[in-house]
Formats: C-alpha cells, structure tokens, sequence
C-alpha cells in the first residue's frame, strides 16, 4: 500500500479507503493495534468511520508511532514550550510530505508563477526537525525569486518585498502569530491591500492568546490587507488545512475529514455544528497513523469545513494551533 494508491482512491471513496487503512495500521502499527486492544475493540465491527479508534495525539510524545517496520529519512518535532514534552513524528517518505504540503498550498493560492513568497518564523527557524521550515522550504522552491525565509530582519524583508513587487510578483507572507502582530503594532512591514498574509498560528508562551476574530482584525489594521488566511497544520499531521475568510472555517485536504467526539463520552460522535473534541482523518498519514483525537475543539459542517473554537482545558498549548478561547 502507497500513498499514491490511497490519495488515488480515497478522492473517489474515501470511507472504504479509510476503513482499509484502518485495517492496514492496526495489523502494523504496534502501538496503536495496543491501544485498539486496550479499548476491546473488535476489528470486524468496525464498519464505518464513527466506529474507528482515535489515537490520543499526545502518543506521539512518548511512542515512536510508525506502521511497519523501516528507516525514516526525516523527524519533524513539535516546538512545544520551555518544560514541555515535545512530539515526534517518524516520516518515511519526506518526498510524500513535499508533494501534500505543495499540493495543498497550491490548490488553495494557485499557482506559484510570478509568486514570491516570504516566510517569517522565528520560533522555528532557529531548531531542527520543524515540519513547517520543511513545508515551506519544498513550496518556496516552486515560488519566484525573491523568496525566501526571515527572522526579524524587517529592513531586508521589507526590501525583497519591494524587489518582488517591482517584478510584477505576487506577494504571500507566512508567518508565526507573534511575529505577524510585532510586525502590526509597530508597523514594521509594507504591504499592500490585495497582498496574501497567512498565519500559522502559535504564541509560544510570548504573548497572550486572542481569539481568531480578534487576531485577524489587528492583522488586518496593522499590515493594511483586506483579508488574512490561516494554515491548520500540526508536528501529528502530514497534511494541512486552509481558512477560508469568505467562510471563516478550514477547509481540508481532500484525504481529510474531521469528526467531533462528546468531551464527556469520547466514543459517541457528535452531529453538524456541534462543538465537540476535533478526531481528524489525516490518509496522508499512511505509514504513522491515520486517526488522531487532537486536544482542539469545534465544530464541523456537512460539506466537511471545520471551525476551531479552543482547546480542552488539560491540553498543552501547541505552536502551530491558535488557541482561541
């Protein structure tokens, strides 16, 4: 079983693909078969999306979460905060990661041509192993020149912005949270109205968390955009999810479908618009797992957008998830 092969059928039947990758992780994925046990679950009743297992994220902390037996040929970790366990994620295929994250990026901004794009990610830079430096490293290859990545060297971004647009270049801006409001409040970049400025989310313990609502409209104000889009992506997943502010909800990958659980019965499934605890169908997760019951909560709407409203109270607080209540 390949990546290729499950993206290929799960676009066309997504609930049977699911259900055989379930079948493919919990014959060789020692620990989640594990956890199944633990749960009594019986595999042959588990006919439907609702009935599969969703493996705690928080796993990934203290277990190497892999689906049969081979070689990584890269690790992402999460940034997490001083004195936090952070996850690791075991990645068979980096080349597989590439082509999702690029895919995605590209379904949601269209093509690259006459795009340059600038990534401001202090917090992530400055480590190893940080899935989004990834991710944006295989996406900015595909990009115009100038692109490239940015601490807080406002003065040369600001001159590779202005390089750009005299190309005649679009202009996306990426950035870490904290970054994007230090840049707003103290007017630190030019932008103009029709530029793309993405957030990934993520405080890292230096400012107080905002709502999204919030958030945006000072991004919005301080950078002098019309709109601001969002990336839901974590260390767990291989795959991302965009907001879309038309609707101001993510919308998914096409492998993808999130679920909401009862927070005080974590097996019953909850119904469209209720907020519950987010389970999230990652298929590009092919060769770690699939099924992850994540620490946010939301709510999710028949055509499978999702909204994030905050995170259970135990839950850590993750750098690429905005906390937003």
């Amino acid at each position: 079983m390949t990546w290729e092969e499950v993206k290929k059928r799960s676009i066309h039947d997504f609930s049977s693909t699911a259900l055989e990758v379930f079948r493919f992780q919990w014959e060789n994925n020692e620990v989640y078969r594990t956890f199944c046990d633990a749960l009594k679950v019986d595999i042959d009743h588990v006919i439907s999306l609702q009935n599969i297992p969703f493996l705690p994220i928080e796993t990934f902390k203290n277990r190497k979460v892999v689906t049969g037996q081979w070689e990584e040929t890269e690790q992402f970790f999460s940034s997490g905060t001083t004195g936090q366990t952070t996850s690791r994620h075991f990645i068979r295929h980096v080349s597989d990661y590439h082509s999702i994250c690029l895919e995605l990026f590209e379904k949601q901004f269209g093509t690259l041509e006459k795009t340059s794009i600038f990534s401001l990610l202090p917090g992530y830079l400055e480590r190893k192993g940080s899935g989004l430096v990834s991710m944006m490293g295989e996406v900015m290859k595909h990009a115009s020149q100038p692109s490239g990545f940015y601490l807080n060297q406002w003065e040369a971004l600001n001159q590779a912005i202005d390089g750009a647009r005299q190309k005649g270049h679009r202009i996306i801006l990426i950035g870490v949270t904290f970054a994007l409001l230090e840049a707003a409040e103290k007017n630190l970049l030019s932008l103009e109205p029709h530029d793309i400025v993405i957030e990934t989310g993520g405080m890292k313990g230096r400012r107080k968390e905002i709502t999204r609502d919030e958030l945006h409209q000072i991004l919005k104000v301080g950078l002098g955009v019309g709109q601001i889009f969002s990336e839901y992506g974590m260390t767990e997943l291989m795959s991302q999810a965009y907001f879309q502010p038309e609707t101001e909800r993510f919308v998914p990958a096409p492998w993808m479908k999130v679920l909401v659980r009862d927070p005080l019965a974590p097996t019953q499934m909850l119904g469209f618009g209720e907020t519950g605890g987010l389970q999230i169908i990652d298929l590009g997760n092919l060769h770690s797992c699939s099924f992850l019951a994540t620490g946010d909560l939301g709510k999710v709407w028949p055509d499978g957008s999702f909204v994030v409203e905050g995170r259970f109270d135990a839950a850590d607080v993750r750098g690429c998830n905005l906390l937003v209540q």
